[in-house]
């Protein structure tokens, strides 16, 4: 009964959410729209030209954020968009999709053939583990799924470039971020208005590839 009435609960709010609305007034597949669209326009990050990868991008809202913001003038969409996802994902306009688990090494290998040889301006990640409510084995299934991000950004980003990674307040918090002052020269915590109050997640934003030889 209590399960229901939460359920009831949380359609209610969802219903009512004014990111919901504006996502579906803009066409947004997702209110996650604009989470990303606030840690673009704070950091000052994308602009036409640039090669960018959406890491657990389905539904594909990141993806429509980042296809808008690397237009040209005239509409064009200047530069390169590679997504990938578990789950499979409609179709976008400009927009690289692989279907795969990117905990997986021969997902990950198709993605780095994709890149190749090419170095990354940004590198989002909205990916989130599914969490069995056991604290110590969340806390460890979300830290394995960032440091993968972090990772892959470490080994493809341009010196200059940029990771936006989403994570959650709590045990093992203290260690991603660490690890990300590990590898940038800049480090910042996010937690965008689009974001649910009650909900723990915050976005790291790492900037800066810090030199191998320190």
């Amino acid at each position: 009964m209590a399960k229901k009435k939460f359920s009831k609960n949380w359609i209610h709010q969802h219903i009512q959410d004014p990111y919901v609305k504006m996502a579906q007034q803009k066409g947004y597949r997702a209110r996650a729209a604009f989470k990303l669209m606030e840690i673009l326009d704070t950091e000052k990050l994308l602009r036409p030209g640039q090669f960018v990868v959406d890491l657990g991008a389905t539904p594909g809202s990141w993806s429509q954020v980042l296809r808008e913001r690397m237009k040209d003038a005239d509409g064009k969409v200047q530069g390169r968009i590679v997504a990938l996802d578990m789950l499979p994902m409609e179709a976008l306009p400009d927009v690289t999709f692989i279907q795969g688990d990117f905990r997986e090494d021969e997902v990950l290998a198709q993605l780095q053939q994709i890149v190749g040889d090419q170095r990354l301006d940004l590198v989002v990640s909205d990916m989130a583990p599914n969490l069995s409510g056991v604290e110590a084995a969340d806390a460890a299934r979300i830290q394995h799924v960032c440091e993968l991000a972090l990772e892959f950004a470490q080994q493809h980003l341009k010196p200059e470039g940029a990771l936006i990674v989403k994570s959650f307040h709590g045990s093992g918090f203290s260690q991603i971020v660490k690890a990300f002052k590990g590898v940038f020269e800049r480090v910042v915590e996010r937690k965008p208005k689009a974001s649910r109050h009650q909900s723990s997640e915050t976005f790291l934003v790492g900037r800066g590839l810090k030199s191998s030889i320190e």
